[in-house]
C-alpha cells in the first residue's frame, strides 16, 4: 500500500491543454511545497527527454510484470505504449514531506479515485477543440494519423472534464495568467500540510 499522507494533487486534461505549463509554474513558485511524480512509460524518449526526469523509460515486459506484482496505482495504454504511476514514485515524493503532483489521463484518474489517497483533482480544459488542434499541429511532433487519434481521445477527455462530479476544479486555459491565478487560488485554499476536510464536490 502507498503510505496515506498528504493528499496528492492530480492534473488531468487533453494533451495540448496547457497542463504542463501550469504545473511547471506551480513547481517553480512553490519548490518546497510540491514534488512531481515521475511516470513510467514504454515509449521511446523524445529529443531532450531524460530518463528519471521526464519519465522512467522502461520496456513492456518489465512494466507488465511490475503491474502484475501490484507496484502501480494506475496504468493506461495509448498508441500501443503503456504509461503508469508507480507506488514508489509517490512514496519518493511523500518522503520529502511535499505534496505529490501527478499528471495522468482520465483512465488514471478513475483508477486513483478508487484508492484511499483522496486526491485533489484539477482538470485543465482547452478553450475549444479547434484551438487544441491548432496547438497540437504547431508542435509538429506527430504524424497525421496519430494527431487525429489524439484529438479523438481529447474529445472524450473534455466530455469527462465537463462533468463537475469528476474533478474538484475545471480550469479553462484560454489565458495563461488567468488560468494560473485560478489554479493558485485553488491550491492555496485546499493544499495543506495536514489532510484538509473533504471537498463537497467529492460527496
Amino acid at each position: 500500500m502507498v503510505h496515506k499522507g498528504i493528499r496528492p494533487l492530480v492534473f488531468c486534461g487533453p494533451s495540448g491543454s496547457g497542463k504542463s505549463t501550469l504545473l511547471k509554474r506551480l513547481l517553480k513558485e512553490f519548490p518546497d511545497k510540491f514534488g512531481f511524480s515521475v511516470s513510467h512509460t514504454t515509449r521511446k524518449p523524445r529529443p531532450g527527454e531524460k530518463d528519471g526526469v521526464h519519465y522512467h523509460f522502461t520496456v513492456k515486459d518489465e512494466m507488465v510484470a511490475a503491474v502484475e506484482r501490484g507496484e502501480f496505482i494506475e496504468t493506461t495504454t495509448f498508441s500501443g505504449n503503456m504509461y503508469g504511476t508507480s507506488k514508489r514514485a509517490i512514496e519518493d515524493v511523500h518522503r520529502t514531506g511535499k505534496t505529490c503532483i501527478l499528471d495522468i489521463d482520465i483512465e488514471g484518474v478513475k483508477q486513483i479515485k478508487t484508492t484511499d489517497l483522496e486526491p485533489l483533482l484539477v482538470f485543465v480544459m482547452p478553450p475549444s477543440i479547434e484551438e487544441l488542434e491548432r496547438r497540437l499541429r504547431a508542435r509538429n511532433t506527430e504524424q497525421e494519423d496519430a494527431l487525429k487519434k489524439r484529438l479523438e481521445v481529447a474529445r472524450k477527455e473534455i466530455e469527462f472534464g465537463q462533468d463537475p462530479r469528476n474533478c474538484h476544479i475545471i480550469i479553462v486555459n484560454d489565458n495563461l495568467i488567468k488560468a494560473y491565478a485560478e489554479l493558485r487560488e485553488f491550491v492555496v485554499k485546499n493544499v495543506k500540510d495536514d489532510k484538509p476536510e473533504s471537498n463537497p464536490s467529492q460527496e
